[in-house]
């Protein structure tokens, strides 16, 4: 189980409905994220597993709240991240991913971040796909409205 927290630490550190596609810089991703669906090598996880992880992303920096509080930097490029975890359970570890940031379409508002992380950090996932992957962990998360 210790193993397990681990690993959803690492992958939230930072990671579908049909919706349109926005094109975006790192400021956009500036908010507090709750994860919605994750999944690892296929499997999704049940909902209790992250129902009270939290991601709040600052430019660079970003603060992943679940058993503990995990902290470090995010660097962009094009639709890829690279994780650097400086506090935490992730201090000294580095981590590949993809994501897209998409606003959800009129009827559903709000703002949806999929990360499809790389556990190994030796390369970018290819696709949103975890399926016969082990290493590729999925969360997609929802921005929190602020009221």
């Amino acid at each position: 189980m210790r193993q397990f927290s681990i690993l959803l630490l690492i992958c939230l550190s930072i990671g579908c409905a049909t919706t349109r596609n926005t094109k975006t810089n790192s400021s956009a991703l500036n908010g507090i994220w709750i994860p919605m669906k994750q999944e690892i090598g296929g499997k999704e996880l049940p909902t209790i597993v992250f129902a009270k992880q939290k991601l709040i992303i600052s430019d660079s920096t970003y603060t992943f709240t679940a058993e503990s509080i995990d902290k470090g930097i995010v660097k962009y490029k094009d639709d890829k991240m690279d994780i650097y975890g400086k506090e935490g359970v992730n201090a000294g570890k580095h981590f590949t991913a993809i994501y897209k940031y998409e606003s959800l379409p009129e009827g559903q508002a709000g703002e949806q971040l999929t990360i499809c992380y790389n556990l190994s950090g030796d390369s970018y996932p290819d696709a949103f796909e975890t399926k016969s992957k082990p290493t590729l962990f999925l969360s997609v998360f929802k921005k929190e409205l602020i009221k």
